[in-house]
């Protein structure tokens, strides 16, 4: 079929096919729900959810209730992770189904059990996707992505789920594929298929085309149904059958007045039309002699008779009874018979199934009775039919009683079928089977046996080790252990090696990452490598200088504290004299300073007033630089005298000459900012003159009130004649006036008393809490807005330890090495100390180098490398020195990478920290987490201190307490402060006649009535304040009579009432009485008002049908117009982020072209060539001097070239020159040397060149494929004011430090979250530089800005936090530390702290048992015994811990002598290995640490690979058998564990369907030996969902390759992904392969990056990131390998160290 169907349209289905699979080559695999999604609205298909669970390996056809779970079970999981969807149904969707109308009939349950039974938003009422109404419907809900299958269950199907993806990739929708999802803790992660530009473009070049063939496609898939329904009932029609329900449904609602359940109803009307329809049937069987009917009997051959089917739907109704009055508990043990239907039946089963379909497709007949629809999901159950049926056909001598509950019920359902029937008698309910005709096939085995034998014994190890009593014992008495003499533990034997490593020491401690991470200028005698540190050192402080404003410090040690003596009186004395002499000193220096600063002002003045008098913008902007550099409070208060009169003079003229139509605010809004200055900051040096001239100013504005309050006299008014009053008047009242056009300049509440702690600037009340933290040695958690200068308090830390001791230590933890190397920047520039020999004051560690880590006294690291430290057994003594731990972004804690080691690192501190974001929503919450780890850390102290004070001697020598640490205070403080410096304004961006337009976005405008209601106003949504006034303006204008309306008037409100300087805190007061006013509306039945507020609120959206970001560089040049620069543009794609830069780079190049004159390239040639020929005279020149042959008249010649070059090189520069109209660069932020500085950084990096041609023009890009140096390079020529404009992606909104005035989001993504917008947009406004950030969204749909701004960041939710690679570190560090007493206290507080289990009981229990399990692995696999101890290669595993499982899988080849067997040399005594046997390795080692999966439907496009082979092949045999074997052997005892654990499960929640909740529980029939024959396998399935069990799945079945996570019970939360197995192949949810990517043995073979994107369809920036993890661990291994053997010549070691060089070389050229 599908194959004429493309034979009639064949070039627009193939080509729509072709497009799909190509750009699911290149799907990126990632998280959907990236930290939180409530910012993001999507789609699920759900055709492609109903085809993705029947595919599912575990349910059998027929099983209902089972289909259900599956489906409850994915939408729980998405809806646990916050998403925010809908199911949508196309009508057209039906006619997919038309050979299987079982599906028919469970897609019509599944709809309306979702309506109906949960709160799921379904939409059925589109027809298809290319529908008008489904795109309106599109463009006004803007999902971002829709998920859907890539394959259907025939090829029509499929060919209808690519139409859906063609008209979603048109209307910009993304798609992502159910195929190959996996979940973890708190995300799904899926192939996720952009809608680009070509995408969009397809549909519309097509459109044509797509319309015909999706019509042609339905057409004959209509045909088809017809043809089918033809085949089965004849003559009647679609429309007839469903007259037929019409009629059956009349008749029942006369039998049964009262109402019933959807089962029996959907039981009795199914018998009866079917029974009917079957009558019909064999009545005109032999009449009809159409070529369909033939074609049946043919098919049918010996047709069942009419007594068959009647005693068939006997079974169905006692099935359905059995349904209906047995629990969930009793069904699951039921038998499951593997027969299947005869195939006489199968065919007759169609028709009853189109029955079925046409009785719950009309199931809205029923709306006027009482029909109960609870259980739609429980309306078939086939598996029990089966085992009904089989019972009896095959055991029906037993005469097993039904019982009197089940037999009341069957015979009621069958007589309603018996009265409905009324053309034929269909017999009485007993006997139930009059016919001898069998309906099931006869097999050999037709019983599923749920044998145990291959379940191994229930029991764990047992252990004897502190550790694991601790943390377990409250658990352990519960459990079941095997006996000493169980072979299981007889079998444990020491770790036995095989022959050939016996000279390999696997107890050999290794040496670990620190060791291994490349040394900067290790050497420091080398005299290059001097000079090298030298210049480093320059470039950071030059770098840091570029970061910090303040001055930088010399720090001194200072000494102990002296004791008190008896010279007490004598010292105070002396150190009162000394005070004396200080304040003297002080004073006088003042003095000195405010006498030159008057000075410094009278030979400005002059100049700043005449500038003033001419232009008053330029003249204003030299003053307020002067007044910036003043310290003098009475010379500021001179100069903004001197402004306020020049102000006032100007407003004046300006009034007179442009009269009351057109006034210039921006004179009146200067003259109140001279206003503010002077009342508030410079009040107590005001005379009378002053405060005269203040009024009279007050006057001219209108402000007449104010004027008197200040100085009440006419004298101030007398020169204005009433009739002028107009003319000067800013028209508007003093409050309105401040709050419309002096928003950004209304002054801030800050404190004027300085703190001795600071020096620079002036702490606020917030920022001191911070800095008495520190001086109290407490902890605490820091929320606070970007820029508002919480990092403050981290530098404050530093300075107080290098202050104490040069043994202390701070460690910064930032999330990022950009992050990283810009703190260690900021710390060499602000600090400097003299060290001991051998210190140094910064260091720095991270992945790719370290620098002085170890011996400094501030380390910068990230969290993968300071975990590394803490989990050292050796380096506990270093880390003891540790005094504060700093944490930025700890937002990063609920992460998608590493977040777990966040709480590792949070756990094991023992000292006091810094905890620093500005994105949490729970603070509270993370908070008394922190301090119950403290209060675990302060009784671990106190026991210690015990355990001291009583033990030994030598004990007592072994612990030694720190002076500052026994200061320590084990509080944890929550310091919050929500108030930005800057207010951001948003704009959006749109495209309307050729142009780039903003219109203002006011907060309002994404909230909606319901939003309101439901929670109130976002607690971070704030308004500027003529955003305030705007929303009053709006309220007035919609409800006319608004009672409130006189006491919100900006003149009447009370904190404004008479307040000349109305501050930044009274507009908040405003702010807060509006947004309680609004909601007030909402609450009190004036909603219908405020939604029309909002509305008018809303600017209008234009969407524009073309690439918006073709109009980027007009979008720049824009912003440049309007002084919005410098600006961060973000954009979510790396391609996207160098194209935009680059489009911006060509746009000023043509604009320069355009400009420059017809002859200039011609005379710049010119120029050039006799510049040569001049630079080669004086060469020649210079050689004749050097000769000594000089004479006048040759030194008059070189005196005439040396002029000649110098005029040639400036007229050459003066041509080449960049107009300033065509750069965005500032030249005048930066001298040439230290540019030239920045831009050797540059030399021999892949983009240098491109960067230095962008850097010229003031532009630049950054995402996290550029090298350190390149995007330190951007970074800081943007802060130097020099770049101002960047592209980048999100990387740079983890704290790196790069103000701009304006922030421009300018693609939309699945990355562009709550948590990511705030970071970004907090980037606007630079304190001190703007008043005022401003924020843009160009390209980004109009709901995703509404939903961006009232989203709340994410709530930090604990990550699962073990791994079993990291339980052995963790026995590592408690058996092997320096301090072994320190290490177990820091391994306990790991295992008992984690976030997940804080405050739940079960997630506690969850994770002890898990770590009983790893234990149990690791004892079993040989790397620990049963003490707890490490043993074998315990520490290779722990080293390779980044790769869990592959690191054990690993170790058990090498362990295997897998690798000796497959390294052998070329010859003997050759220590060289074939190209053949590196490739082989490197096939081993990518299936094991290079595993990326293809999408399972790209096997199905035919490219060509030009290089790569693409798809990685399977391991060798030998490899493979092995990795088989210790994959069963762990899926084994996992399976072992979960049936120990299972007892845990709380089996209330087990028997309720997960997202409905309906309940499957009730009393087991008990009276009954049917049932109790029937359901007699209790045993086997224990850890299996019960819903599972239906389906005829046991305790076995855990056992098999890829098992499902749904398949265990769900209470437990653990599932099979934790276990450490590593299957070589990965099916997807259709069981078809999905295979791993070839990447790493591709480009070894070929050494091309451009072959892995071209090929492998892996972004460049990726593949080179992937081909550096992979080079590393290469390299991690072939060390390891080389400290574990001491045999110099062993081949294992010698391959690895040929394969590592190999793989490096090829990896240093890309």
């Amino acid at each position: 079929m599908a194959a004429r169907m493309e034979k009639k349209c064949p070039r627009v289905l193939q080509t729509m096919s072709h497009l799909i699979l190509e750009t699911m080559a290149k799907a990126d695999y990632s998280s959907l729900f990236n930290d939180f999604v409530e910012s993001e609205f999507f789609l699920i298909d759900g055709d492609s959810l109903l085809v993705t669970c029947v595919y599912e390996m575990s349910l059998k056809p027929g099983q209902s209730l089972h289909f259900f779970y599956l489906v409850e079970r994915y939408l729980v999981d998405v809806i646990s992770k916050g998403a925010h969807f809908a199911i949508v149904f196309f009508k057209d969707a039906e006619y997919a189904y038309f050979n299987v109308p079982g599906l028919l009939t469970l897609r019509t349950a599944l709809i309306l059990h979702l309506q109906k039974n949960t709160t799921i938003e379904v939409w059925t009422n589109f027809s298809n996707c290319l529908s008008e109404e489904w795109n309106i419907c599109l463009g006004q809900s803007c999902p971002y992505f829709l998920i859907l299958a890539d394959e259907g269950l025939n090829d029509l199907q499929t060919h209808l789920f690519n139409f859906v993806v063609i008209q979603a990739w048109a209307a910009k929708v993304n798609i992502v594929l159910f195929s190959g999802q996996t979940f973890d803790t708190l995300r799904l992660y899926a192939y996720f298929m952009q809608s680009s530009y070509p995408n969009q473009m397809f549909f519309k070049k097509c459109e044509r085309e797509i319309m015909v063939a999706y019509k042609s496609l339905i057409q004959q898939l209509k045909k088809y149904r017809d043809m089918d329904l033809t085949a089965l009932f004849g003559d009647l029609k679609f429309s007839d059958m469903e007259g037929e329900v019409c009629e059956t449904v009349s008749l029942l609602k006369e039998l049964w007045p009262e109402g019933s359940d959807i089962r029996r109803v959907f039981c009795v009307t199914s018998c009866f039309l079917f029974l009917e329809m079957y009558h019909c049937y064999l009545e005109n069987r032999e009449k009809t002699a159409s070529p369909q009917t033939s074609e049946v009997k043919q098919k049918t051959g010996n047709c069942l008779t009419l007594k068959d089917m009647e005693d068939f739907c006997k079974l169905h109704c006692l099935s359905v009874a059995f349904l209906l009055h047995l629990p969930l508990s009793q069904r699951a043990h039921s038998r499951f018979i593997t027969s299947g239907w005869i195939q006489d039946l199968k065919t007759i089963l169609k028709m009853k199934k189109w029955c079925e379909y046409f009785i719950l497709s009309n199931v809205d007949m029923f709306e006027s009775w009482s029909l109960n629809l609870l259980h739609l999901s429980d309306l078939s159950d086939e598996p029990l039919l089966k085992n009904i049926a089989f019972y009896y056909e095959n055991e029906n001598t037993k005469g097993l009683d039904v019982g009197d509950v089940i037999m009341k019920e069957y015979v009621h359902l069958w007589d309603t079928v018996s009265e409905l029937v009324r053309k034929f008698d269909v017999g009485e309910p007993i006997p139930l089977r009059t016919t001898k005709v069998h309906f099931l096939q006869k097999t050999p085995s037709p019983i599923k046996e749920s044998s145990q034998e291959t379940m191994p014994n229930l029991g764990f190890i047992p252990m004897s080790c502190n550790l694991v009593d601790e943390f377990t014992g409250d658990i352990l008495k519960d459990l079941p252990f095997l006996k000493s003499d169980d072979p299981i533990v007889t079998s444990l034997v020491k770790h036995k090696e095989f022959d050939e490593l016996v000279h390999w020491h696997s107890h050999r401690p290794l040496s670990d990452d620190y060791d291994r991470t490349r040394a900067n200028f290790d050497d420091k005698r080398d005299p290059y490598r001097l000079k090298s540190l030298q210049k480093y050192h320059v470039f950071q402080r030059f770098y840091g200088s570029s970061l910090e404003s303040v001055t930088s410090k010399i720090i001194t040690t200072l000494g102990p504290t002296p004791k008190k003596d008896c010279t007490k009186s004598k010292s105070t004395k002396a150190h009162t004299k000394a005070e004396i002499i200080i304040r003297e000193n002080k004073k006088r220096l003042i003095a000195e300073e405010e006498q030159k600063e008057e000075q410094r002002w009278n030979a400005l003045s002059f100049s700043i007033e005449e500038e003033m008098r001419k232009n008053l913008n330029s003249g204003t902007k030299k003053l307020e630089e002067f007044l910036k550099s003043c310290k003098s409070s009475s010379v500021k208060a001179q100069a903004e005298r001197v402004g306020l009169q020049a102000c006032l003079k100007a407003w004046k003229e300006h009034c007179q000459t442009e009269g009351e139509t057109m006034k210039d605010l921006s004179i009146a809004v200067n003259m109140m900012k001279r206003i503010h200055s002077l009342l508030d900051k410079h009040s107590e040096l005001l005379r009378e003159a002053d405060q005269k001239l203040i009024a009279r100013c007050l006057v001219y504005l209108g402000f007449d009130e104010l004027a008197n309050s200040l100085y009440p006299s006419q004298d101030a008014t007398n020169d204005i004649k009433t009739k002028k009053k107009n003319k000067y008047s800013v028209g508007i009242g003093p409050a309105r006036f401040q709050l419309q056009y002096m928003g950004p300049y209304l002054i801030r509440e800050e404190r004027k008393d300085p703190d001795p702690r600071v020096q620079d600037f002036i702490p606020d009340t917030w920022q001191r809490e911070l800095l008495d933290v520190v001086d109290n040695y407490e902890s605490a958690v820091i929320v606070a807005p970007t820029s508002s200068g919480k990092t403050y308090a981290s530098y404050y830390c530093m300075e107080k330890v290098l202050k104490e001791s040069d043994e202390g230590v701070v460690v910064y933890v930032a999330p990022t090495k950009a992050l990283v190397n810009q703190v260690a920047a900021t710390v060499q520039y602000r600090y400097t100390k003299n060290m001991p020999a051998g210190e140094s004051l910064c260091g720095v560690f991270t992945r790719d180098y370290r620098h002085e880590a170890l011996n400094s006294q501030v380390l910068i690291t990230v969290p993968a490398c300071f975990e590394i430290l803490l989990l050292a057994p050796h380096r506990q003594n270093w880390v003891k020195r540790i005094r504060y731990v700093i944490f930025d972004e700890v937002h990063c804690l609920g992460g998608e990478i590493g977040a777990e080691v966040w709480e590792h690192l949070l756990v094991m501190i023992r000292c006091p920290f810094l905890a620093l974001s500005a994105t949490i929503s729970n603070p509270q919450h993370l908070t008394e987490w922190l301090q119950s780890v403290k209060r675990y850390w302060k009784q671990v102290d106190s026991t210690m201190e015990k355990t001291v004070s009583k033990g030994s001697a030598a004990f007592r020598g072994s612990y030694h307490k720190d002076p500052s640490q026994a200061r320590q205070s084990y509080k944890v403080r929550l310091v919050l402060y929500g108030e930005r410096y800057n207010d951001l304004e948003k704009y959006l961006c749109s495209v309307r006649q050729g142009d780039v337009c903003f219109d203002h976005f006011h907060p309002c405008a994404s909230l909606t009535t319901d939003h309101i209601e439901k929670y109130g106003f976002p607690s971070d949504l704030a308004f500027s304040p003529r955003e305030s006034i705007q929303l009053y303006d709006i309220m007035c204008q919609v409800w006319k009579s608004w009672p409130q309306a006189q006491n919100l008037c900006p003149e009447n409100f009370t904190p404004f009432k008479n307040k000349i300087v109305i501050k930044k805190l009274d507009a908040r007061k405003y702010e807060e009485s509006l947004k309680e006013e609004f909601t007030n509306w909402v609450k009190n039945g004036n909603e219908e008002e405020a939604r029309m507020v909002l509305e008018k609120l809303s600017p209008d959206y234009h969407d524009f049908s073309g690439q918006m970001l073709d109009f980027f560089p007009c979008l720049v040049e824009k912003l440049r117009k309007m002084e919005k620069l410098p600006a961060l543009f973000f954009l979510f794609n790396r391609n996207t982020v160098e194209k935009c830069a680059h489009k911006a780079f060509e746009f000023l190049e043509e604009k320069q072209e355009e400009k420059r004159l017809p002859k200039a390239d011609k005379e710049a040639y010119t120029i050039a060539n006799r510049l040569r020929k001049v630079k080669k005279s004086l060469e020649k020149q210079k050689i004749i001097d050097e000769r000594g042959q000089k004479s006048p008249r040759r030194l008059d010649q070189s005196i005439m070239y040396e002029a000649e070059h110098n005029y040639l090189l400036k007229s050459l520069e003066k041509n080449l020159e960049i107009p300033q109209d065509c750069t965005y660069a500032d030249q005048k932020a930066i001298d040439d040397k230290s540019l030239q500085m920045v831009f050797d950084r540059l030399k021999n990096k892949r983009n240098g060149e491109i960067l230095k041609w962008l850097a010229r023009r003031g532009i630049g890009y950054h995402h996290s494929s550029m090298s350190a140096k390149e995007k330190q390079v951007v970074e800081i020529l943007f802060r130097k004011g020099f770049i101002r404009v960047v592209t980048a992606t999100s990387t740079l909104a983890l704290g790196i430090n790069m103000p701009c005035k304006s922030v421009v989001f300018a693609q939309n993504s699945v990355y562009l979250d709550a948590l990511n917008y705030r970071q970004m947009s907090g980037r606007a406004g630079r304190r001190g530089q703007d008043l005022l950030g401003d924020v843009y969204f160009f390209d980004i749909p109009r709901p995703k800005i509404g939903k961006l701004i009232k989203s709340k960041v994410p709530e930090l939710r604990g990550q699962f936090p073990l791994s079993i690679t990291l339980i052995l570190r963790l026995m590592l560090l408690a058996t092997k530390a320096d301090d072994v007493e320190d290490g177990k206290a820091k391994a306990l507080s790991v295992l008992k702290h984690s976030l997940l289990s804080f405050k739940q009981p079960r997630a506690t229990d969850m994770l002890k048992l898990y770590f009983l399990y790893s234990l149990q692995f690791l004892v079993k696999e040989g790397y620990i015994d049963q003490e707890g101890n490490p043993t074998g290669f315990a520490g290779l595993v722990s080293h390779l811990h980044y790769h869990e499982p592959s690191n054990l899988v690993f170790v058990s080849f090498l362990v295997k002598g897998l690798f000796h067997k497959l390294c052998q040399p070329t010859s003997n005594g050759s220590k060289r290995f074939s190209e053949d046997v590196m490739e082989k390795l490197v096939l081993v080692l990518a299936n094991l640490f290079g595993r990326i999966r293809i999408p399972a439907k790209f096997y199905e496009v035919h490219a060509k690979f030009y290089q790569s082979k693409v798809f990685l092949d399977d391991l060798p045999e030998d490899f493979s058998d092995a990795l088989l074997e210790y994959n069963m052997q762990v899926t084994k005892d996992f399976a072992s564990f979960l049936l120990i654990v299972s007892r845990l499960a709380d089996m209330k929640q087990e028997y309720q369907l997960p997202l409905s909740k309906i309940q499957f529980t009730g009393k087991e029939c008990e009276d009954s030996p049917l049932v109790s024959y029937l359901m007699s396998n209790k045993e086997g399935r224990v850890a299996v969902s019960p819903f599972v069990c239906l389906s005829g799945n046991f305790d076995v079945d855990l056992l098999s390759p890829g098992v499902p996570n749904h398949v265990i019970l769900h209470t437990l939360g653990i599932n099979h992904t934790q276990a450490p197995v590593l299957w070589p192949q990965r099916l997807d949810s259709q069981g078809r392969k999905m295979p791993l990517n070839a990447y790493a043995l591709d480009f070894y073979k070929h050494g091309s990056l451009t072959g892995l994107v071209q090929d492998n369809r892996i972004h460049p920036g990726d593949a080179y990131d992937l081909l550096k993890d992979f080079d590393l661990t290469i390299k991690s291994i072939s060390v390891s390998l080389r400290e574990l053997c001491e045999n110099e010549e062993d081949n294992v070691v010698l391959a690895f160290e040929q394969l590592s060089t190999s793989f490096h070389e090829k990896f240093e050229v890309v």
